[in-house]
């Protein structure tokens, strides 16, 4: 294969994660790949080192209406003529998008091109952008069989591969459940995503100071919380002489799952996958106010599946979550048949699934 291929991920890490998975997968198959985000490219580069990195404008549109379109516009064009510019410079074999708006632009750019393109639906919903370049795409990769909002005409070139974990999350999938008895510490984890989710910060440690005592002294509690939320988040868990660490992110957020006895988190597509990959049970509360409500279609596949509870989160009040911990804190058995049933939901080798795909489709591209 002359050319790299070229990954378009942006924005959150559930876009990040996979495209990341995918990268470490071709990297050992020795693929080069190369990496068009955002503006926002701080953050990328670190999940992708010794790779080059290209940052091209893009726009979300904001504010609905032609109005929020018509601002998002002059910077997706520029995007486009950029990422243009930098395919031709890579000779780029074919362009994967994981979603969101940073991916349209490269995107638009190989399909201008002539360059072979796939996308990957991470969630049960197909977002608006995989949404807008499935019917012109090359390939289309999905997590679930029958994502919504797929039209019948685009199925045949679908092809289920799962979400792709990053090898961290590979590296303790066959760490095995171990209940909490009643006397021993209770690993809680709580987060909410990779940009946090205040809701997690008003809500959790509420809810944990009212837990009886004897709950409260077996609590090890990892919390991931917003910068300016920090304070105030240890301040109530001190309090309440609950052992806890905050930050706003853990880079070694695979251990903290794998030590965890039970998370409470938001339902995103990254999230979710890896739950099942390590098979750990979860409190998912999904985000309320996403168009395409798709965290709560991700969050249906795993509570339906025996692997978690869902919580609303109208319904998710401290007083709720505290009745829930105390219920669940005293049944191991039921924590660990639910992280059985995570595990059953999982797809471990998408990141390999997904390579085949992209790997055979760059090298027609290649003799082509």
């Amino acid at each position: 294969m002359t050319g790299p291929v070229v990954i378009a991920a942006g924005g959150t890490g559930g876009h990040l994660f996979p495209g990341q998975a995918l990268a470490q997968e071709l990297g050992r198959r020795g693929i080069r790949v190369a990496v068009i985000t955002d503006e926002r490219v701080a953050g990328v580069d670190l999940r992708f080192p010794d790779t080059e990195v290209f940052a091209v404008p893009s726009a979300t549109p904001s504010g609905g209406g032609v109005l929020g379109m018509a601002r998002a516009a002059l910077p997706i064009l520029l995007g486009i003529l950029a990422a243009r510019k930098v395919l031709v410079g890579l000779d780029a074999r074919l362009v994967v998008g994981f979603g969101g708006y940073p991916t349209l632009p490269p995107l638009v750019a190989a399909l201008l091109r002539k360059i072979p393109t796939v996308i990957h639906e991470q969630n049960a919903v197909l977002g608006r952008v995989n949404r807008l370049m499935a019917p012109r795409v090359t390939g289309i990769a999905s997590t679930f069989e029958a994502p919504k909002y797929l039209a019948a005409s685009d199925v045949p070139r679908m092809t289920v591969t799962g979400n792709p974990v990053r090898d961290q999350i590979v590296a303790v999938a066959d760490r095995p459940y171990v209940p909490s008895t009643k006397d021993a510490p209770f690993n809680l984890l709580v987060f909410g995503g990779s940009q946090g989710a205040r809701v997690m910060s008003d809500v959790a440690p509420l809810a944990l100071a009212q837990l009886p005592p004897d709950a409260r002294a077996r609590l090890r509690v990892v919390q991931q919380a917003r910068p300016e939320d920090v304070s105030r988040v240890e301040a109530v868990y001190h309090q309440a002489g609950i052992s806890v660490d905050v930050a706003p992110f853990f880079e070694d957020m695979h251990e903290r799952i794998a030590n965890a006895h039970l998370v409470v988190a938001r339902a995103g597509a990254s999230t979710v996958t890896e739950l099942a990959v390590v098979g750990r049970p979860a409190i998912l509360v999904p985000l309320p106010h996403a168009i395409d409500q798709d965290q709560l279609a991700n969050a249906h596949v795993l509570s339906e599946a025996g692997g978690g509870w869902l919580i609303p989160q109208p319904e998710f009040t401290p007083d709720a979550l505290t009745a829930k911990l105390v219920s669940l804190m005293a049944d191991p058995q039921t924590l660990a048949e639910a992280a059985a049933a995570a595990k059953k939901v999982a797809r471990r080798d998408a990141a390999a699934r997904l390579a085949d795909m992209v790997e055979a489709l760059a090298l027609e591209s290649d003799i082509g």
